[in-house]
C-alpha cells in the first residue's frame, strides 16, 4: 500500500517511514502540510496519510478538512500523528475527516494494527466503488417502459409519441433492451396450423 507521511521533525519521519516499508509499505515522505496538501491532491494519491497535527504551512487538521471537501468515492484514509491527548482536539481531528489517530510516543505494533485497519479499509471502498461502477453501468444500458401505452385492440399494434402505430415487439426493441424470437402457442398453432398441430399432439401422446 501507498503511504504518505507527513512530518516535519526529520528523525521521526525516518523511523516512522523504516516501520512502514519494514512491513512491505511504499511510502511517499512529506516535511510539511503543504507538501502533503500537494502530494495528496494531485493524481495517482497515496490512499492512506499519517499526518503530524503541528506542521509548518498547514497543519494536519487542515489538510484533513481540504481532503474532506473534496468528492470522492474512494477517500483518502488519514492517521493523525499527535502528542496531543485531550478530548477536545481529538473530536477537532475527527471532525475536519480524520479516520483514526496515534499518540506519540507510538508503539510500533499499535502502529502496525491501525495501518491494517486503514489497508483494509482502503481495499472495501475500492471493491464497494467496482461494484457500484458495475450497477450503474448495468442500469445505464437498462429501458423501462412507463405510463399507458396506446395498443390497438384488435392487431395490438402500439401507438408511439410520434403517432405512428408499431408492431408490440418492434415498439419494446425500440423502447427497452429486450429482443424477440418468434414462436407459436398452442392455440395458434391449431388454428393456423392444424395438421401440424395433430401431428405433435400425437407425438406428445405417444410420448406420454
Amino acid at each position: 500500500m501507498r503511504i504518505l507521511i507527513a512530518e516535519d521533525d526529520i528523525t521521526s519521519r525516518k523511523i516512522l517511514s523504516a516501520v512502514l516499508r519494514k512491513h512491505g509499505h511504499e511510502v511517499v515522505e512529506t516535511a510539511d502540510g503543504a507538501e502533503a496538501w500537494e502530494a495528496l491532491a494531485g493524481p495517482d494519491a497515496p490512499r492512506i496519510a499519517i499526518l503530524d497535527w503541528v506542521m509548518p504551512q498547514m497543519d494536519g487538521v487542515e489538510v484533513c478538512r481540504r481532503l474532506h471537501a473534496i468528492p470522492s468515492d474512494q477517500p483518502t484514509y488519514v492517521i493523525m500523528l499527535t502528542s496531543r491527548n485531550e478530548r477536545e482536539d481529538l473530536i477537532e481531528g475527527l471532525d475536519a475527516g480524520a479516520n483514526d489517530y496515534l499518540s506519540k510516543p507510538y508503539d510500533q505494533s499499535e502502529l502496525r494494527a491501525r495501518v491494517a485497519v486503514g489497508c483494509r479499509m482502503v481495499e472495501l471502498q475500492a471493491q464497494l466503488a467496482a461494484k457500484i461502477d458495475e450497477l450503474q453501468d448495468a442500469l445505464d444500458r437498462v429501458k423501462t417502459l412507463q405510463g399507458i401505452l396506446p395498443i390497438c385492440m384488435h392487431c395490438k399494434s402500439i401507438r408511439d409519441d410520434e403517432g405512428y402505430w408499431q408492431r408490440v415487439e418492434s415498439y419494446v426493441e425500440t423502447h427497452s433492451d429486450a429482443l424477440f424470437s418468434h414462436g407459436l402457442c398452442p392455440d395458434c398453432l391449431r388454428e393456423f396450423y392444424p395438421d401440424v398441430a395433430e401431428v405433435v399432439e400425437r407425438r406428445r401422446a405417444s410420448a406420454g
